[in-house]
Protein backbone atom coordinates (compact mmCIF):
# COMPACT_ATOMS: atom_id res chain seq x y z
CA UNK A 1 0.00 0.00 0.00
CA UNK A 2 1.65 3.42 -1.32
CA UNK A 3 1.17 6.18 1.03
CA UNK A 4 0.16 9.40 0.22
CA UNK A 5 2.47 12.35 0.95
CA UNK A 6 0.71 15.20 2.73
CA UNK A 7 0.49 18.37 2.27
CA UNK A 8 -0.25 21.36 4.48
CA UNK A 9 -3.32 22.99 4.25
CA UNK A 10 -3.07 26.06 2.20
CA UNK A 11 0.18 25.28 0.70
CA UNK A 12 -1.17 23.56 -2.43
CA UNK A 13 0.71 24.34 -5.69
CA UNK A 14 -1.29 25.13 -9.28
CA UNK A 15 -0.61 22.02 -11.32
CA UNK A 16 1.78 22.18 -13.79
CA UNK A 17 2.79 20.23 -16.72
CA UNK A 18 0.90 19.88 -20.60
CA UNK A 19 -2.35 18.61 -19.13
CA UNK A 20 -2.61 21.19 -16.95
CA UNK A 21 -5.27 23.86 -16.63
CA UNK A 22 -4.36 26.99 -16.14
CA UNK A 23 -5.82 30.06 -14.01
CA UNK A 24 -8.61 32.12 -15.83
CA UNK A 25 -7.12 36.08 -16.17
CA UNK A 26 -8.88 38.68 -14.20
CA UNK A 27 -11.23 40.44 -16.00
CA UNK A 28 -10.76 43.72 -17.14
CA UNK A 29 -13.88 45.62 -16.76
CA UNK A 30 -14.14 48.81 -18.96
CA UNK A 31 -16.73 51.25 -17.91
CA UNK A 32 -19.67 51.87 -19.97
CA UNK A 33 -19.81 55.31 -21.30
CA UNK A 34 -22.80 57.60 -21.70
CA UNK A 35 -21.98 60.32 -23.80
CA UNK A 36 -25.36 61.74 -24.38
CA UNK A 37 -26.13 61.73 -20.20
CA UNK A 38 -23.19 64.19 -20.45
CA UNK A 39 -24.75 66.11 -23.25
CA UNK A 40 -27.83 66.18 -21.17
CA UNK A 41 -26.56 67.48 -18.11
CA UNK A 42 -24.64 70.66 -19.62
CA UNK A 43 -27.70 71.19 -21.41
CA UNK A 44 -29.87 71.44 -18.22
CA UNK A 45 -27.16 73.45 -16.51
CA UNK A 46 -27.08 76.13 -18.85
CA UNK A 47 -30.91 76.18 -18.54
CA UNK A 48 -30.07 77.00 -15.14
CA UNK A 49 -27.87 79.09 -15.24
CA UNK A 50 -28.90 81.18 -18.03
CA UNK A 51 -32.69 81.44 -15.87
CA UNK A 52 -30.82 82.73 -12.78
CA UNK A 53 -28.84 85.04 -14.36
CA UNK A 54 -31.97 87.08 -16.60
CA UNK A 55 -34.02 86.41 -13.22
CA UNK A 56 -31.38 88.51 -11.68
CA UNK A 57 -30.25 91.17 -14.02
CA UNK A 58 -33.27 91.15 -17.41
CA UNK A 59 -36.56 90.89 -14.99
CA UNK A 60 -37.18 94.30 -13.60
CA UNK A 61 -40.68 93.23 -12.50
CA UNK A 62 -39.05 90.51 -9.67
CA UNK A 63 -37.64 93.87 -8.29
CA UNK A 64 -35.25 92.05 -5.51
CA UNK A 65 -34.30 95.11 -3.33
CA UNK A 66 -38.48 94.79 -2.81
CA UNK A 67 -38.47 91.08 -1.63
CA UNK A 68 -35.56 92.04 0.98
CA UNK A 69 -37.37 94.77 2.02
CA UNK A 70 -40.57 92.65 2.77
CA UNK A 71 -38.98 88.64 3.62
CA UNK A 72 -38.37 89.34 6.90
CA UNK A 73 -41.50 92.34 7.75
CA UNK A 74 -43.10 91.70 11.38
CA UNK A 75 -46.79 91.05 9.06
CA UNK A 76 -45.35 88.45 6.81
CA UNK A 77 -43.06 86.77 10.00
CA UNK A 78 -46.69 86.58 12.17
CA UNK A 79 -48.27 85.22 9.10
CA UNK A 80 -45.69 82.85 8.88
CA UNK A 81 -46.60 81.67 12.16
CA UNK A 82 -50.26 81.52 11.66
CA UNK A 83 -49.45 79.58 8.82
CA UNK A 84 -47.67 77.37 10.96
CA UNK A 85 -50.46 77.01 13.67
CA UNK A 86 -52.76 75.95 11.20
CA UNK A 87 -50.70 72.97 9.45
CA UNK A 88 -49.99 71.56 13.23
CA UNK A 89 -53.58 71.96 15.03
CA UNK A 90 -55.34 70.63 11.60
CA UNK A 91 -52.42 68.01 11.16
CA UNK A 92 -52.68 66.85 14.92
CA UNK A 93 -56.50 66.44 14.87
CA UNK A 94 -56.45 64.63 11.38
CA UNK A 95 -54.14 61.83 12.37
CA UNK A 96 -56.22 61.32 15.61
CA UNK A 97 -59.69 60.96 13.55
CA UNK A 98 -57.64 59.47 10.81
CA UNK A 99 -56.49 56.57 13.25
CA UNK A 100 -60.87 56.30 14.44
CA UNK A 101 -61.72 56.18 10.82
CA UNK A 102 -59.21 53.14 9.76
CA UNK A 103 -59.95 51.05 12.72
CA UNK A 104 -63.91 52.13 11.86
CA UNK A 105 -63.22 50.73 8.32
CA UNK A 106 -62.00 47.50 9.94
CA UNK A 107 -63.98 47.18 11.81
CA UNK A 108 -66.74 43.39 11.36
CA UNK A 109 -69.99 45.87 12.88
CA UNK A 110 -71.65 46.90 9.43
CA UNK A 111 -73.07 49.96 11.21
CA UNK A 112 -69.58 51.42 12.21
CA UNK A 113 -67.95 50.44 8.80
CA UNK A 114 -70.69 51.97 7.03
CA UNK A 115 -70.32 55.41 8.79
CA UNK A 116 -66.58 55.46 8.37
CA UNK A 117 -67.04 55.15 4.75
CA UNK A 118 -69.88 57.74 4.17
CA UNK A 119 -66.98 59.90 5.94
CA UNK A 120 -64.94 59.42 3.68
CA UNK A 121 -66.99 59.54 0.50
CA UNK A 122 -68.55 63.09 1.67
CA UNK A 123 -65.10 64.65 2.50
CA UNK A 124 -62.85 63.21 -0.31
CA UNK A 125 -65.71 63.59 -3.20
CA UNK A 126 -65.80 67.47 -2.16
CA UNK A 127 -63.41 70.15 -2.73
CA UNK A 128 -61.57 71.44 0.03
CA UNK A 129 -62.42 74.98 -0.89
CA UNK A 130 -66.01 74.25 -0.58
CA UNK A 131 -66.00 72.69 2.13
CA UNK A 132 -64.36 75.85 3.99
CA UNK A 133 -67.22 78.09 2.37
CA UNK A 134 -69.16 75.77 4.31
CA UNK A 135 -67.65 76.33 6.90
CA UNK A 136 -67.39 79.74 6.77
CA UNK A 137 -71.34 80.00 6.72
CA UNK A 138 -72.02 77.65 9.47
CA UNK A 139 -73.34 80.97 11.42
CA UNK A 140 -75.80 81.90 8.45
CA UNK A 141 -76.62 77.86 8.58
CA UNK A 142 -76.39 77.56 12.46
CA UNK A 143 -77.38 80.49 14.13
CA UNK A 144 -77.38 78.88 17.57
CA UNK A 145 -76.28 76.00 19.17
CA UNK A 146 -78.69 74.89 22.16
CA UNK A 147 -78.21 72.75 24.86
CA UNK A 148 -81.28 70.47 26.06
CA UNK A 149 -83.71 67.97 25.71
CA UNK A 150 -85.07 67.77 21.57
CA UNK A 151 -88.22 69.08 21.34
CA UNK A 152 -88.42 71.40 24.23
CA UNK A 153 -87.34 74.28 25.61
CA UNK A 154 -83.18 74.56 25.24
CA UNK A 155 -81.20 74.84 28.81
CA UNK A 156 -78.40 76.93 27.59
CA UNK A 157 -78.31 78.81 23.90
CA UNK A 158 -75.10 79.98 22.35
CA UNK A 159 -74.45 82.34 19.19
CA UNK A 160 -72.44 80.62 16.60
CA UNK A 161 -71.18 83.82 15.30
CA UNK A 162 -69.40 84.54 18.30
CA UNK A 163 -68.58 80.89 19.89
CA UNK A 164 -66.35 80.17 16.77
CA UNK A 165 -63.93 82.17 15.80
CA UNK A 166 -63.05 82.30 12.08
CA UNK A 167 -59.23 80.71 12.92
CA UNK A 168 -61.09 77.77 15.04
CA UNK A 169 -62.92 77.09 11.47
CA UNK A 170 -60.11 76.82 9.32
CA UNK A 171 -58.71 74.62 11.39
CA UNK A 172 -61.78 72.32 11.93
CA UNK A 173 -62.13 72.60 8.18
CA UNK A 174 -58.57 71.70 7.38
CA UNK A 175 -58.90 69.05 9.70
CA UNK A 176 -61.88 67.43 8.92
CA UNK A 177 -60.86 67.18 5.01
CA UNK A 178 -57.46 65.56 5.84
CA UNK A 179 -58.84 63.15 8.25
CA UNK A 180 -60.34 61.36 5.28
CA UNK A 181 -57.02 61.57 3.40
CA UNK A 182 -55.09 59.95 6.85
CA UNK A 183 -57.86 57.46 7.23
CA UNK A 184 -56.80 55.47 4.43
CA UNK A 185 -53.38 56.00 5.32
CA UNK A 186 -53.45 54.69 8.27
CA UNK A 187 -55.55 51.66 6.85
CA UNK A 188 -52.96 50.78 4.15
CA UNK A 189 -49.91 50.60 7.10
CA UNK A 190 -52.47 48.69 9.05
CA UNK A 191 -53.05 46.16 6.40
CA UNK A 192 -49.24 46.00 5.45
CA UNK A 193 -48.61 44.13 8.80
CA UNK A 194 -48.79 40.90 8.75
CA UNK A 195 -51.74 38.85 10.26
CA UNK A 196 -50.42 36.50 12.07
CA UNK A 197 -48.59 39.56 14.51
CA UNK A 198 -52.51 39.98 15.59
CA UNK A 199 -52.97 36.51 16.00
CA UNK A 200 -49.45 35.91 18.13
CA UNK A 201 -50.21 38.66 20.28
CA UNK A 202 -53.55 37.37 20.59
CA UNK A 203 -52.16 34.14 21.61
CA UNK A 204 -50.01 35.74 24.35
CA UNK A 205 -53.09 36.89 25.99
CA UNK A 206 -53.05 40.38 24.58
CA UNK A 207 -55.93 42.88 24.52
CA UNK A 208 -56.90 44.48 21.47
CA UNK A 209 -55.54 48.11 22.97
CA UNK A 210 -52.12 46.46 23.84
CA UNK A 211 -51.92 44.56 20.41
CA UNK A 212 -52.67 47.54 18.38
CA UNK A 213 -50.67 49.94 20.12
CA UNK A 214 -47.69 47.82 20.94
CA UNK A 215 -47.38 45.05 18.34
CA UNK A 216 -49.53 46.39 15.01
CA UNK A 217 -49.35 50.45 15.00
CA UNK A 218 -44.99 49.98 15.47
CA UNK A 219 -44.64 48.06 12.62
CA UNK A 220 -47.38 50.17 10.52
CA UNK A 221 -45.50 53.08 11.36
CA UNK A 222 -42.73 52.45 9.00
CA UNK A 223 -45.48 52.22 5.88
CA UNK A 224 -47.67 55.35 7.63
CA UNK A 225 -44.98 57.61 8.07
CA UNK A 226 -43.76 58.55 4.18
CA UNK A 227 -47.39 59.54 3.17
CA UNK A 228 -48.06 61.38 6.39
CA UNK A 229 -44.88 63.69 5.89
CA UNK A 230 -46.33 64.26 2.14
CA UNK A 231 -49.93 65.26 3.70
CA UNK A 232 -48.21 67.42 6.18
CA UNK A 233 -46.12 69.57 3.62
CA UNK A 234 -49.49 69.33 1.67
CA UNK A 235 -51.37 70.63 4.25
CA UNK A 236 -49.13 73.72 4.92
CA UNK A 237 -49.46 74.97 1.40
CA UNK A 238 -53.18 73.81 1.55
CA UNK A 239 -53.55 76.23 4.33
CA UNK A 240 -53.65 79.25 1.82
CA UNK A 241 -57.51 78.73 0.98
CA UNK A 242 -58.32 79.45 4.45
CA UNK A 243 -59.16 82.90 3.01
CA UNK A 244 -62.73 80.97 1.80
CA UNK A 245 -63.56 81.01 5.62
CA UNK A 246 -62.50 83.74 5.67
CA UNK A 247 -59.10 83.67 7.56
CA UNK A 248 -56.94 86.36 6.17
CA UNK A 249 -54.07 86.25 8.34
CA UNK A 250 -52.18 83.36 6.95
CA UNK A 251 -49.40 83.50 4.97
CA UNK A 252 -50.75 83.70 1.31
CA UNK A 253 -53.45 86.17 1.83
CA UNK A 254 -51.16 88.81 4.09
CA UNK A 255 -48.53 89.25 1.29
CA UNK A 256 -51.34 89.33 -1.03
CA UNK A 257 -52.49 92.26 1.34
CA UNK A 258 -49.68 94.03 1.04
CA UNK A 259 -49.30 93.75 -2.61
CA UNK A 260 -52.24 95.52 -3.12
CA UNK A 261 -51.43 98.56 -1.39
CA UNK A 262 -47.57 98.46 -2.69
CA UNK A 263 -48.55 97.32 -6.33
CA UNK A 264 -45.92 95.13 -6.34
CA UNK A 265 -47.39 91.74 -6.68
CA UNK A 266 -44.60 89.56 -7.98
CA UNK A 267 -42.42 90.55 -5.32
CA UNK A 268 -44.43 89.38 -2.51
CA UNK A 269 -45.48 86.18 -4.16
CA UNK A 270 -41.57 85.44 -4.10
CA UNK A 271 -41.51 86.45 -0.46
CA UNK A 272 -44.51 84.15 0.17
CA UNK A 273 -42.47 81.29 -1.64
CA UNK A 274 -39.43 81.32 -0.03
CA UNK A 275 -41.48 80.94 3.66
CA UNK A 276 -43.07 77.98 2.11
CA UNK A 277 -39.61 76.57 1.04
CA UNK A 278 -38.28 77.33 4.23
CA UNK A 279 -40.54 75.97 5.85
CA UNK A 280 -40.92 72.81 3.70
CA UNK A 281 -37.29 72.41 3.86
CA UNK A 282 -37.62 71.77 7.54
CA UNK A 283 -40.55 69.76 7.40
CA UNK A 284 -39.16 67.26 5.24
CA UNK A 285 -35.53 66.95 7.45
CA UNK A 286 -37.83 65.92 10.03
CA UNK A 287 -39.93 63.66 7.89
CA UNK A 288 -36.20 62.07 7.22
CA UNK A 289 -35.02 61.36 10.38
CA UNK A 290 -39.26 59.95 11.19
CA UNK A 291 -38.62 57.18 8.23
CA UNK A 292 -34.82 55.94 9.60
CA UNK A 293 -36.22 56.06 13.07
CA UNK A 294 -39.04 53.76 12.07
CA UNK A 295 -37.43 51.81 10.17
CA UNK A 296 -34.66 50.07 11.72
CA UNK A 297 -33.73 46.58 11.76
CA UNK A 298 -35.93 46.87 7.84
CA UNK A 299 -32.68 47.00 5.86
CA UNK A 300 -30.28 45.10 8.31
CA UNK A 301 -29.52 42.10 7.28
CA UNK A 302 -27.21 39.46 8.95
CA UNK A 303 -23.91 38.83 8.15
CA UNK A 304 -23.05 35.36 6.42
CA UNK A 305 -21.77 32.79 8.96
CA UNK A 306 -18.08 32.28 9.04
CA UNK A 307 -16.45 28.77 9.43
CA UNK A 308 -14.74 28.77 12.42
CA UNK A 309 -12.38 26.43 10.71
CA UNK A 310 -10.27 27.14 7.40
CA UNK A 311 -10.56 24.86 4.56
CA UNK A 312 -8.70 24.14 1.84
CA UNK A 313 -8.77 21.65 -1.05
CA UNK A 314 -7.54 17.79 -0.36
CA UNK A 315 -5.81 15.56 -2.65
CA UNK A 316 -8.42 13.11 -3.62
CA UNK A 317 -6.66 9.22 -2.06
CA UNK A 318 -8.23 5.78 -2.83
CA UNK A 319 -10.28 4.10 -0.48
CA UNK A 320 -7.93 1.13 -0.13
CA UNK A 321 -5.09 3.88 0.64
CA UNK A 322 -7.18 5.00 3.81
CA UNK A 323 -6.95 2.84 7.34
CA UNK A 324 -9.51 0.79 8.44
CA UNK A 325 -11.50 1.24 4.79
CA UNK A 326 -12.16 -2.08 2.46
CA UNK A 327 -12.19 -1.87 -0.91
CA UNK A 328 -15.79 -3.00 -2.83
CA UNK A 329 -13.89 -5.49 -4.63
CA UNK A 330 -12.49 -7.05 -1.34
CA UNK A 331 -15.58 -7.05 0.21
CA UNK A 332 -17.92 -10.20 0.47
CA UNK A 333 -20.13 -10.51 -2.30
CA UNK A 334 -18.68 -7.22 -3.77
CA UNK A 335 -17.69 -6.70 -7.78
CA UNK A 336 -14.84 -6.41 -9.56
Amino acid sequence: MSETPSRPAGSETPPTGPGAETPPEAIKAIKLRHPWRMVLAIVLAAIAVLFIVDAAVNRPVYNWPEVGKYLFDVRVIEAAGYTLQLTIYSMVIAILLGVALAVMRLSPNPVVKSVAWAYLWLFRGTPVYVQLVFWGLIGVIYKTIDIGIPFTEPWVSFDTSDLFSYFFLAVIGLALNEAAYMAEIVRAGLLAVDKGQDEAATALGLGWWHTMSRVILPQAMRVIIPPTGNEVISMLKTTSLVTAVPFSLELFTRTSDIAAKTYQPVPMLIVASIWYLAITSILMVGQYYLERHFAKGVDQRPAPQKPTVETSAMAAVEPGELPGVVPPSNRPGGGA
